[in-house]
């Protein structure tokens, strides 16, 4: 294997959560050397979160924590003790960028580690500060998580189903469509440094990111004054277009049929039943203006076998369909076990786990995962000594004073 696209880059990781963690996870997977921060006295709360290795809670056993920060050095600081401030220093002078994601202006009132304050420390040094609102406006200090910025983006307007009034979305889609843009915009701050020699601030609001997912939808309000609604899995355009049950306990089956032709074909594959001659079904328009009753007709037939038969039968004749598969599905997946998508890593506390890796391959320089999510403070000692270069008597008078907690 060549040199890694990244490798020789330095990051200092003060972030928490998945929005931060994501960026420079993805960078990591690229040979990037990431110093991940974090305190016993305050860790990153998705340490607390499930699934548990074999359902037992503990710092070192989240699921939800090691996706987010394979590849990763683990340093335990203490950034409430007074000492900890000059290691967080050296940490800003070593790196070539570095990555946060507070509320803003905590980095510079608490620390004085905001981007003025770390270019006195490093002039080359990219910082990229990622929170829900962006650093300016009327509502940048407005805490949250992306659950909260579903509703403010709009997703609860469109997604999920109609019956569902007081249910939102469940996953914070901004913390995952957020960090693929962070790493273009660290990437191309990266190129303007080494053409100009110097660093860049870079200020993402995961609003604004989340809003662009959402442009069909302002369009359609702004041409047709169409504010839109949830309407789970059908489409505004054609039907049938859903999932529908199968076969077995909670298996799903996608299908989407978008013209008189595929129609065709879907009926001739359930072999041509007399309700799809019914002239309620007879165009595009009759099957949308008809749906519940033909999502139910169709359902009939998909209840008699599996998901798997289903999806086989409906893509030979030509029509979109798949499985909607589940956890167990995904790590069995032929197609992703194929491409080497998850990584198999051994954690000191939780052993043998799967790791999803990047979803594209660099042909002259592909990724690589060579280490698991870290237990914390694991990598204290080495980033210490190795990386930062402190002599042995200050490490351990730092240690013994508690910054390394």
């Amino acid at each position: 294997m060549g040199n890694q696209a990244l490798e020789g880059l330095k990051i200092v990781d003060f972030s928490w959560y998945i929005a931060g963690p994501s960026v420079t996870m993805w960078m990591a997977h690229h040979g990037a050397q990431v110093i991940r921060i974090e305190s016993a006295t305050r860790p990153d709360e998705l340490r607390g979160i499930e699934p548990f290795k074999d359902g037992i809670p503990g710092m070192n056993r989240s699921g939800c924590y090691a996706e987010y920060n394979s590849n990763k050095y683990g340093l335990a600081l203490n950034l409430k003790h007074p000492r900890a401030l000059d290691v967080a220093k050296k940490l800003v002078a070593w790196a070539d960028v570095a990555v946060e994601n507070f509320t803003p202006g905590t980095m510079q009132k608490r620390w004085g580690l905001g981007y003025e304050g770390m270019r006195k420390i490093n002039p080359k040094i990219i910082l990229l500060s990622t929170s829900g609102m962006g650093q300016t406006g009327p509502d940048s200090q407005q805490a949250g998580f992306g659950l909260e910025l579903l509703c403010r983006g709009g997703f609860t307007q469109f997604v999920g189903f109609p019956q569902d009034e007081k249910i939102g979305v469940g996953y914070p889609y901004s913390d995952t469509v957020s960090p693929p843009m962070a790493v273009i915009t660290i990437l191309a701050a990266l190129d303007y440094r080494r053409r100009t020699g110097k660093g860049q601030y870079i200020d993402l609001s995961q609003h604004e990111v989340a809003v662009q997912h959402l442009g069909l939808a302002m369009l359609n309000y702004t041409a047709n004054q169409d504010e839109g609604s949830r309407m789970g899995n059908h489409h505004p355009y054609t039907a049938p277009h859903s999932t529908y049950r199968c076969q077995g306990n909670d298996r799903w089956c996608a299908i989407a049929v978008f013209n008189d032709p595929e129609w065709q074909a879907f009926c001739k594959v359930l072999g041509n039943p007399a309700w799809t001659r019914d002239p309620r079904f007879a165009t595009v328009l009759d099957r949308k203006a008809n749906e519940d009753a033909l999502d139910a007709l169709i359902e009939q037939w998909t209840l008699n076998l599996s998901a798997e038969e289903v999806m086989n039968r409906l893509q030979a004749a030509g029509v979109s369909a798949g499985v909607v598969e589940t956890s167990q599905d995904l790590i069995e997946d032929p197609q992703l076990e194929a491409r080497h998508h998850f990584w198999y890593l051994d954690h000191p506390e939780m052993g043998k786990c799967a790791y999803d890796g990047p979803p594209f391959r660099l042909s002259e320089t592909p990724a690589e995962l060579t280490m698991p999510a870290p237990c914390i403070g694991e990598h204290t000692e080495y980033v210490c000594s190795s990386l930062l270069g402190l002599p042995d008597e200050e490490f351990v008078s730092l240690l013994s004073d508690g910054v390394f907690e």
